[in-house]
């Protein structure tokens, strides 16, 4: 006997998505969130291309569509707050200020990639731009991001760590073990669920007895609050009020970030558990970079040429990564021995 498929769980409670329509916004500003999301775009386009192509080997897990949510948060946090995710990590790289070239080259298994081509596409960091990972065990970099927390909260450096996982991933054990001793020590930690509503490829109302991801916390008193992560202004502003709801020393803070993928979980994956026509509708009425240009056009920040120069701009960008990619050796067979044991 087929199981029933429970209904979607409601609650007259629920906190409506925070908006961004009524949050001040400059030219400036709107431009730059733009150019971010149309680059993630194209470059996650491209790594799909280069994948069909067989240069990119293994997982490769693209972003499109969920762009708002990384360049939203990237534009609320300061200079040295950390940032750490799952295994659809491109998006991430490129919006803490990552060079295309090195994340396309580490993708393809380059010697000239953030980590010499040994990481691939789930395995990539950069101290520099304070991102640790990409991690391909599900919710374990939320356990990792609590603790560099910790090192914050130790160090009393008024830094965050932004700690990104999907909806999936809030239901594995680590996650809660984290939220508790967060709350405990009142750690300066957001935790960012991108919801992008099926996981691997079954739907949250199947998977979560409670669906409302930002409710999460509760029990643990930790705030959340539901975020609508199509609108990169919206993800701004909740993203600035969970980092000050941390530095002011109140602990963790919670955002759900309504969003969606367009592409499946995984390149190999159909995405047959949705409709064609599912994906359309989001596409065409709730994509995050067509919102951002109607909200340009409409205050004659550009027009629609400019814009076009910026996408060109961005292509021109993205494919010099590609050639770099293709160009750039292969490791050394010694590189197998490096970066393996550190001696204190």
């Amino acid at each position: 006997m087929a199981a029933k498929k429970p209904a979607k769980r409601t609650s007259k409670t629920t906190a409506q998505p925070a908006k961004g329509s009524a949050a001040k916004v400059t030219k400036t500003d709107l431009l730059a969130y733009y150019r971010d999301m149309v680059m993630i775009r194209r470059f996650e386009e491209k790594a799909g291309q280069l994948y069909g192509m067989g240069l990119i080997a293994g997982f490769c897990h693209l972003y499109i569509g969920q762009e708002a949510v990384v360049v939203g948060v990237q534009a609320a946090l300061e200079e040295g707050d950390q940032v750490i995710t799952g295994y659809r990590d491109h998006g991430h790289m490129l919006a803490c200020g990552m060079d295309p070239n090195g994340v396309m080259a580490e993708l393809t298994g380059r010697e000239g990639g953030y980590s010499r081509g040994k990481g691939g596409s789930m395995h990539m960091f950069s101290r520099e731009k304070q991102f640790f990972g990409g991690h391909g065990i599900v919710g374990a970099q939320v356990s990792i991001g609590t603790g560099l927390a910790f090192a914050d909260l130790y160090k009393s450096n008024n830094k965050v760590c932004a700690t990104y996982f999907g909806d999936g991933a809030a239901n594995q054990g680590q996650v809660y073990e984290s939220f508790n001793m967060a709350k405990l020590w009142n750690l300066p930690v957001i935790y960012i669920i991108e919801n992008n509503q099926y996981a691997m490829g079954t739907s949250v109302q199947r998977a979560s007895s409670e669906t409302m991801l930002h409710r999460r916390g509760a029990s643990f008193g930790i705030p959340g609050i539901e975020v609508d992560g199509m609108d990169v202004i919206a993800v701004r502003e909740a993203a600035a009020k969970a980092r000050k709801h941390c530095i002011d020393g109140k602990g963790p803070f919670i955002l759900e970030m309504k969003t969606y993928r367009y592409r499946g979980h995984s390149m190999s994956d159909p995405a047959k558990y949705r409709t064609r026509e599912e994906v359309d509708d989001i596409r065409s009425h709730h994509d995050p970079i067509e919102g951002s240009k109607e909200k340009i056009l409409a205050a004659k920040y550009a027009t629609e040429e400019e814009l076009k120069a910026i996408d060109k701009e961005v292509k021109v960008i993205v494919s010099a990564s590609a050639d770099f990619a293709k160009e750039s050796p292969e490791p050394h067979p010694d590189e197998l021995y490096t970066d393996i044991l550190l001696e204190g």
